[in-house]
């Protein structure tokens, strides 16, 4: 469970990283949440991550537009059913396919935006957590075979994330634009792995 909530873990904090480079807005919001919360002479200690709200919702929204797994554990249902109109036969390997649920324009408003502000609305969205309750945000899936590493990976997530952050201005290489394309693999990992440029914040 910990190696594989590492290497998922990693996968997902690259996104993230991704993303906010890609939006400098967004990475100024996140670092002034940080700046506010820790302190700029202070390093991010886990007792500051309840209170990162914004950076929580980054998070929240790397995970709805990049999935660390794209099709859940499938599931077989021990009766026939009819979901949406389609006939389910019994014992049917059925696969969800989280990655496209989550990017669904009938359910996400501009879906492929990167919006973390759309989970600080007083809304359905802001309801959304990662225990799988609501059925259109399922990035570690639902049920009795959610993933069984949320905690660990929501917390590893959160403190890395807020320390490199915190810690570093990234930029994106002169010249250069940052590839956003996803390598087909059961992870969903960015084609090309992510270059940035960390200039430090402050010094300790």
């Amino acid at each position: 469970m910990v190696a594989g909530g590492t290497d998922t873990t990693a996968i997902s904090v690259e996104w993230a990283t991704a993303e906010l480079m890609n939006s400098p807005a967004v990475m100024k919001k996140a670092q002034k949440e940080l700046s506010d919360v820790v302190g700029l002479n202070n390093m991010v200690d886990e007792l500051h991550i309840p209170k990162l709200k914004y950076l929580e919702a980054v998070v929240k929204e790397t995970l709805r537009l990049h999935p660390t797994i794209s099709l859940l554990i499938p599931r077989s249902p021990s009766k026939s059913s009819t979901v949406g109109g389609y006939t389910i036969p019994r014992k049917t390997m059925v696969y969800l396919n989280v990655r496209s649920i989550q990017r669904d324009p009938s359910i996400w408003d501009s879906p492929l935006e990167f919006k973390p502000e759309r989970f600080l609305l007083d809304d359905e969205n802001s309801k959304c957590d990662f225990r799988g309750n609501r059925f259109h945000y399922l990035p570690f899936g639902s049920g009795r075979r959610i993933c069984a590493g949320i905690p660990l990976a929501e917390r590893l997530l959160m403190y890395l994330l807020a320390t490199l952050l915190h810690s570093f201005d990234w930029e994106i290489p002169n010249g250069e634009t940052l590839d956003m394309s996803e390598a087909l693999g059961t992870a969903l990992r960015k084609a090309t792995p992510l270059v940035g440029i960390p200039n430090p914040r402050f010094t300790c």
